[in-house]
């Protein structure tokens, strides 16, 4: 009878693994696509395979859709290289809008999978302490959780922050998910819009033996719209910090 608790408590070091095992994976695949792939995922790649990708797409409209919808969760999901060229392929394929429909999908439903897998793994944990904790770290904690959707905005919409410190950041701070996939879906279409509209142009750029212009984004015409979104997504902080107000 007095073994039974000893025997209880055996499977916990187990569970703590089990919890991290998705982050690990996920991390190591990182690193390992990071060596290993930089050279098949890249605008070179298709420019030299831009024929051969156009036939499939005719002879195999819905198996090439698909095949993009996963390759893109994919290269989202384990942070891999190449989620911008991925982006350009589905505007060369599919048309600005099309593409860009397909991308913002899969670029969703990647970006939700290392959201759960971090938050599964270090978010619950991490939670807890800053709940636990007091003074400033408390005050910033309670200052993100009152203003959870305009940060959620502000991190997908301003171009400077990388794709995967957006997918991390809420994981880590208990973001309730439905807002996550939300701000995921509507803060990444601007860019999508613009990185799609350049594939969907990379047939002309191609003919004439060109690069295509991959800093668009911080063009004046592009990134002040979406810099004014982004004012926009933090108006009621500086709201609430100007008038003193909560709740807004």
């Amino acid at each position: 009878m007095t073994d039974h608790p000893k025997s209880g408590a055996e499977p916990a070091p187990k569970s703590g693994l089990m919890r991290h095992l998705p982050l690990i994976i996920i991390l190591g695949v990182a690193v390992v696509g990071a060596i290993t792939l930089k050279d098949y995922i890249s605008f070179d790649a298709l420019r030299d395979n831009r024929e051969a990708l156009i036939a499939f797409r005719d002879a195999n409209f819905v198996m090439t859709v698909l095949a993009f919808l996963i390759s893109y969760i994919v290269i989202v999901a384990f942070s891999l290289p190449g989620a911008l060229v991925a982006t350009l392929t589905g505007g060369f394929l599919f048309g600005t809008f099309g593409g860009s429909a397909l991308s913002v999908t899969a670029a969703t439903i990647g970006a939700t999978v290392i959201f759960l897998a971090a938050r599964y793994g270090l978010g619950e944990k991490l939670k807890a302490r800053m709940d636990a904790s007091q003074g400033t770290v408390r005050k910033i904690k309670e200052g993100i959780d009152e203003n959870q959707w305009s940060m959620l905005f502000f991190l997908r919409l301003v171009p400077v922050v990388p794709f995967f410190v957006a997918n991390l950041v809420p994981a880590f701070l208990a973001v309730p998910l439905h807002r996550y996939v939300i701000s995921t879906f509507l803060g990444i279409i601007p860019g999508s819009l613009v990185y799609s509209s350049v594939g969907a142009g990379l047939g002309t750029v191609f003919e004439r033996g060109e690069s295509p212009n991959l800093g668009i984004i911080f063009e004046p015409h592009i990134l002040l719209p979406i810099l004014g979104l982004s004012l926009l997504s933090v108006l009621p902080v500086i709201i609430k910090a100007v008038t003193g107000k909560k709740g807004l």
